[in-house]
């Protein structure tokens, strides 16, 4: 692939084609085609293959597609071929259920570094990993380069906790606060707003209310 560009869309949907994947290799299929992954996943045959054409021939006319190769390729242009050394900032309610999923479903980012400015969570071990003073982050970040830094802090607090990653070095942040950080070039985001995504199901409701009535 080397330096061409990649369309967000396209990056957004290489996650789903690779959590189908996944799904057919726990059912044993060892070759799908692109109509049949069209089936599963809702995007037209062409689109799919046009998709997976960006990043290199991985299929063969007449027969199709490989699942394991396909899934170890996804797995390499989603940069998931590593693990990322990861710290979580702010261990309320969200940030424990995060550090959870992330350590009981094993998908790479390994979260070894929590972080609280409550004194009664500070000191508290989640998964074998002690709540550690906030005060400490960057210092921490720096010495153990992290990869990437969660935030799950109030909006007030998002913006210097994301100052005090980027100068300790993380390459990407993966932001649950809500409000839109600013970010320098050379670090990566991406905000996860949770009332947006509500916000968009309120309307498509509304929606088929409204056809329903018509």
């Amino acid at each position: 692939m080397g330096k061409t560009k990649v369309s967000n869309a396209i990056i957004r949907r290489l996650p789903r084609y690779r959590r189908y994947l996944g799904y057919l290799q726990t059912k044993g299929i060892k070759k799908i085609s692109s109509n049949e992954l069209s089936e599963m996943i809702g995007y037209t045959a062409s689109q799919i293959r046009q998709d997976l054409n960006t990043f290199g021939e991985f299929g063969q006319q007449g027969y199709g597609y490989e699942v394991d190769r396909l899934y170890k390729e996804i797995n390499k242009i989603l940069g998931l071929d590593r693990e990322y050394k990861t710290v979580v900032v702010g261990v309320g309610n969200l940030g424990q259920a995060i550090t959870n999923y992330t350590y009981y479903y094993k998908i790479g980012f390994n979260i070894i570094g929590l972080f609280d400015v409550n004194p009664k969570i500070v000191g508290n071990v989640i998964n074998d990993v002690e709540v550690m003073d906030s005060a400490d982050l960057e210092e921490y970040v720096r010495r153990e380069k992290i990869d990437i830094g969660i935030i799950c802090v109030n909006r007030e607090n998002a913006q210097r906790v994301a100052d005090e990653l980027v100068a300790g070095g993380v390459k990407g942040i993966w932001n649950f606060a809500p409000i839109d950080l600013d970010i320098p070039e050379g670090v990566a985001l991406e905000s996860v707003h949770l009332s947006d995504s509500l916000h968009a199901l309120s309307f498509m409701i509304k929606r088929m209310n409204e056809e329903a009535a018509e």
